[in-house]
């Protein structure tokens, strides 16, 4: 694949993407922008909705973030009460912090020494927002959304995560009516912290499942 475009997103992992589809995917998603602009245009000149409304929502969604999920992590893993109802029943057990999970359901599959989870939207980028903010580019991308299902442990290895052979790779599909985050195992030598010490370790790729929870300093931060 000679086209391939090297480069690398904000956390420095390299950027699935290839020169063909990701020009396909801007400008499949001006078209989208332009229908949801036209669309909500014509909503407030009807009345039905309030700009305002549109504004309070926006507000909504752009605080939140990934550090809600490191949260909901950290209690699992602190936590084992909350751990089983989060793997439970993830929708029910997230009320603990006043988060709602809308029409979706949440679904939590926890990563063990034998079995490893990832994540994917093959259909087109449902993903945790309540949870996890913004889903990050590399998500929404074609090649991702594809290779993963077809090839889940190269797209491991291109996120730096190299998993043994007896190590079985699960790959589950997101979609409207359900939504996946990836409980990481604890990274060792963590015994006794804290909640908000244990979040720092959580990473946004380490709950879509392509990268381990952060390995963490001789002494946790403060």
């Amino acid at each position: 694949m000679s086209d391939k475009q090297v480069e690398l997103n904000e956390h420095g992992h390299e950027l699935l993407a290839w020169s063909d589809d990701s020009r396909h995917d801007v400008d499949e998603a001006d078209h989208y922008v332009l229908m949801a602009d036209a669309i909500r245009d014509l909503l407030i000149e009807k009345g039905v909705i309030k700009a305002g409304d549109v504004r309070e929502q926006l507000e909504f969604m752009d605080s939140r973030s990934e550090d809600m999920g490191a949260r909901i992590v950290a209690r699992a893993w602190a936590n084992p009460d909350f751990k089983e109802r989060l793997l439970a029943n993830g929708t029910e057990a997230i009320k603990e912090f006043d988060i709602p999970m809308l029409d979706a359901e949440l679904v939590v599959v926890e990563n063990t020494n034998e079995f490893h989870n990832m994540v994917v939207c093959t259909l087109c980028s449902c993903y945790p927002r309540t949870i996890l903010g913004m889903p990050p580019d590399w998500y929404k991308s074609k090649t991702y959304r594809s290779r993963s299902v077809n090839e889940p442990r190269a797209v491991l290895k291109e996120f730096g995560t190299d998993l043994a052979d007896d190590v079985a790779v699960r790959v589950h599909d997101s979609n409207a009516d359900m939504r996946y985050l990836v409980l990481p195992l604890r990274p060792e030598g963590t015994d006794g912290w804290s909640e908000p010490e244990l979040a720092k370790l959580v990473s946004r790729d380490s709950m879509i499942g392509v990268s381990p929870a952060t390995e963490p300093a001789t002494e946790p931060e403060t």
